[in-house]
């Protein structure tokens, strides 16, 4: 296989790139005064603005040819057939199953899985309704009225996530908390308040081995029965998402009550799964099918639309230029709504998790960047925070500007201003401002520079109508399939993650040794470490 720089479409890029680097988007715009309407697509729901990328209509036709020549359509058909693209574990990967409808059909060694999503799904909203309405109650026959989802990665992002996005929507006499960090304040704070008698705690973890969430486990099962005595109350007050019904029980969990899922379901990808059983009992089981059919909707536009026309492809394709073409090292994911203020953090594992690789499927070192740093802070707080590196720094950062046209809470002329403020941040990166504006204003000639805005800075406005479930499905799943986009082209394995594995595998090591007098074997750092701690503890 020919490697990705010397495929014709990277080099004929290479060259498009040294022919236009110099090239301001003060003067595409100036060029073309129909490109902000132009370089922008509206399509399942969504509207993007990528008119203030430095790109051109060859740029993006040179791309189309990279993705086709990275077979982009025949790996996207792969993974939507259930063939095992995740090869390093020999796993397919069909998070597109989980919200396809009761109609579909995609079978798996033989099995229909989307029959199988569907039967889980229906014993969730089941279990939700009861839990909601009340008939679930508790060891002494109280209902529920606090929920506790104990998971991490992505047992953990993706719930607490999709809790925040879809606040507006969730049941306001329950209380839901998220617990994830092994650091023992995480699980005190999240139950400090609550009364065991009407708390619900749902342990996700599909082997029910993770480290973190079953240490939070087995301190709040002792949370639990230091008031209630009776180990009969762990099986009314805890349930489990997992596939280790032995491990379940032995824990005091009702293997009834036991939520599975599939080894083709990755981590990060796994919030429609029986992982959002939290999101579910948030906002009941109408809205989580809702999310699950925005979801769907752009499953199928991704599947189906042209590379030129296709939302996904697009954002991964500007993401690839940005980053090897330009030297973008970051991007910015900058939500103007509060209810999605922990997108960033949900797709700093969905996105670096998937694309944070070092070498292609076969195994060869790559020698291009690949998957670059995601994060964000909701406007217009980042505004006030790292908006001027942004802006003046020296380094290139692509922005993706999040917005919906009508608020959920209408208070006043807020959301005017909320939104004027986006259109200004994209408009303010891509012209900046130069020095004869800013002198024609006036400004001493020593203040020049430093009030001059170089701009040329790009940008993707992504604009909808409402958040609501299904847009949130829309949203996510356009970034679940722009990562796939992306290591498509870099040729990567999106679907693993063995980079996790090392730091854990020496923190199970380690921690015996923290406790013990023995001499630790590592290294001299890690070595004097362990003895300090163990001083410091007065051990």
């Amino acid at each position: 296989m020919t490697p990705l720089t010397q495929r014709s479409a990277w080099l004929a890029l290479r060259k498009h790139h040294d022919a236009t680097h110099g090239t301001h988007l003060r003067e595409l715009f100036a060029a073309d005064p129909g490109r902000g309407e132009q370089l922008t697509l509206d399509a399942a729901g969504i509207f993007l603005d990528y008119s203030k990328n430095r790109v051109t209509d060859e740029t993006m036709m040179l791309l189309g040819q990279l993705a086709e020549q990275c077979d982009l359509a025949g790996r996207t058909a792969a993974m939507f057939r259930g063939d095992k693209i995740n090869a390093t574990e020999g796993r397919a990967v069909l998070h597109v199953a989980l919200r396809a409808p009761r109609s579909a059909s995609i079978v798996v060694d033989g099995v229909d899985v989307v029959a199988e999503v569907h039967g889980v799904l229906d014993r969730m909203a089941e279990f939700a309704e009861r839990v909601r309405s009340g008939a679930w109650t508790g060891h002494t026959g109280r209902p529920i009225a606090a929920v506790v989802n104990i998971g991490i990665g992505g047992s953990d992002l993706g719930p607490v996530m999709a809790y925040e996005a879809l606040r507006h929507y969730t049941k306001r006499d329950m209380t839901f908390r998220f617990v994830s960090n092994i650091d023992g304040t995480d699980l005190v704070e999240a139950t400090r308040d609550l009364d065991p008698e009407t708390t619900l705690f749902l342990v996700c973890s599909k082997t029910f081995t993770t480290q973190e969430t079953m240490t939070n486990a087995a301190s709040a099962r002792d949370w639990l029965l230091a008031s209630l005595k009776d180990p009969a109350a762990v099986a009314k007050h805890f349930v489990a998402v997992s596939t280790n019904a032995a491990a379940v029980t032995t824990f005091g969990i009702d293997a009834a009550n036991m939520f599975g899922f599939w080894d083709w379901v990755g981590g990060r990808y796994s919030m429609t799964s029986t992982i959002g059983l939290s999101t579910m009992l948030a906002v009941g089981p109408d809205h989580f099918r809702a999310m699950l059919a925005g979801f769907h909707d752009m499953d199928e536009h991704f599947r189906t639309a042209p590379f030129e026309a296709n939302l996904p492809a697009i954002l991964g394709m500007l993401t690839v230029w940005n980053v090897n073409f330009l030297g973008a090292e970051t991007v910015a994911v900058l939500p103007y709504e509060q209810y999605l203020k922990r997108f960033p953090a949900y797709l700093q594992q969905l996105t670096m998790e998937s694309n944070g690789k070092r070498v292609t499927l076969d195994g060869t070192a790559v020698d291009y960047a690949t998957g670059p740093v995601y994060w964000g802070e909701p406007g217009t707080n980042g505004q006030h925070s790292f908006y001027q590196l942004i802006h003046q720094g020296t380094r290139l950062i692509l922005c993706d500007f999040l917005a919906f046209a009508e608020p959920l809470n209408p208070l006043g002329k807020h959301h005017d201003i909320l939104m004027s403020n986006v259109f200004a941040q994209a408009e303010a990166l891509a012209f900046g401002k130069t020095a004869a504006e800013v002198t024609a204003e006036g400004t001493p000639a020593d203040l020049v520079p430093h009030k001059t805005f170089e701009g040329n800075r790009p940008s993707n406005v992504i604009l909808m109508d409402r958040l609501t479930p299904a847009a949130l499905g829309k949203l996510v799943a356009l970034y679940e399939h722009s990562v796939f986009v992306q290591g498509v082209i870099w040729g990567i394995d999106s679907f693993d993650q063995w980079g996790v594995e090392l730091g854990k595998a020496l923190a199970q090591k380690i921690a015996p040794e923290l406790e013990s007098a023995a001499t630790p074997a590592h290294d001299s750092s890690t070595n004097a470490l362990i003895v300090r701690y163990r001083r410091m503890r007065g051990r």
